[in-house]
């Protein structure tokens, strides 16, 4: 198995999401430190590499009966590796989780679960949008459960994330028949770009990043009702970074000017490496 092989595996081009996932939780949380941002973004990493790792090994069939072009079908590795190198890395996920405390590691368990459940059931089921918001839901509350501090800006903040990856993992599910048979259920973005704008608290930077996530989603909303060919996968991986303007707002809108231009950044690494590794 080689390098670009692991890369791909791990759609690691989206990795920079889950780091301002870390750094909203623990920002929410009203208490950050750079300890708990680093290692919980870590565990982070660890959660989705291994959590794509085994979504590849789940739908190893399937990808092979619909002839998608992913490592496993490919002959590049086998089933049973990646298999094995997901759970393992879901399971140093977990220790990492535990080396913040008990209350970290729970939450570590609870994605964990949330993670195998979208991969086992994803393809199984039409509430697989919202498994995989519960997927990000926990993003927020490992940093916040390490500190100690699970505030309702962080259940709250989550939610609105969790509302806004069902709206994207609706998408993605058309993304096979590069077309979007119902729009209606793409409404439910409507709440996370509501919450954003209410954090913002009149602050201008935290204004402006939510004039740009309101763009993302209606670049992408145009992209999914267009229906041109390539325009299903070009919306999802659009609104994909966009997770990290999402965090951005809600990081500005608590003070944290510094964090929230990182995250905008994050945002903008998100665009980059998905033009060198494929973010879906």
């Amino acid at each position: 198995m080689n390098f670009h092989t692991v890369l791909k595996l791990g759609r690691v081009s989206n990795l920079p999401t889950v780091w301002t996932n870390a750094i909203a939780g623990a920002v929410l949380s009203g208490a950050p430190t750079v300890w708990v941002i680093v290692v919980t973004g870590l565990a982070l990493s660890l959660f989705y590499t291994g959590g794509m790792w085994l979504n590849d090994a789940f739908d190893a069939d399937i990808d092979a009966r619909d002839g998608k072009a992913r490592p496993i079908p490919m002959g590049e590795v086998s089933a049973g590796t990646v298999f094995a190198g997901g759970a393992a890395m879901m399971a140093l996920g977990i220790v990492l989780g535990f080396s913040l405390g008990g209350m970290a590691g729970i939450a570590g368990i609870a994605l964990t679960i949330a993670v195998v459940l979208y991969d086992w059931l994803h393809k199984r089921t039409a509430l697989s949008p919202v498994i995989m918001g519960a997927t990000r839901f926990f993003c927020y509350l490992l940093p916040a459960a390490a500190l100690a501090s699970v505030t309702g800006a962080v259940i709250f903040g989550a939610l609105g994330l969790l509302a806004y990856i069902v709206g994207l993992t609706y998408a993605a599910k058309q993304e096979v028949y590069d077309r979007l048979d119902r729009v209606w259920p793409l409404a439910v973005l409507a709440i996370p770009l509501v919450y954003a704008l209410a954090r913002t608290s009149a602050d201008l930077l935290a204004l402006l990043i939510w004039a740009g996530l309101l763009g993302v989603v209606l670049i992408a909303l145009r992209l999914l009702m267009r229906r041109n060919k390539g325009d299903v996968p070009r919306a999802v991986v659009t609104m994909i970074a966009g997770i990290s303007l999402y965090d951005a707002v809600l990081i500005a809108g608590t003070g944290q000017s510094q964090l929230a231009l990182l995250a905008v950044a994050g945002f903008a690494l998100t665009l980059f490496l998905q033009r060198v590794v494929s973010g879906t």
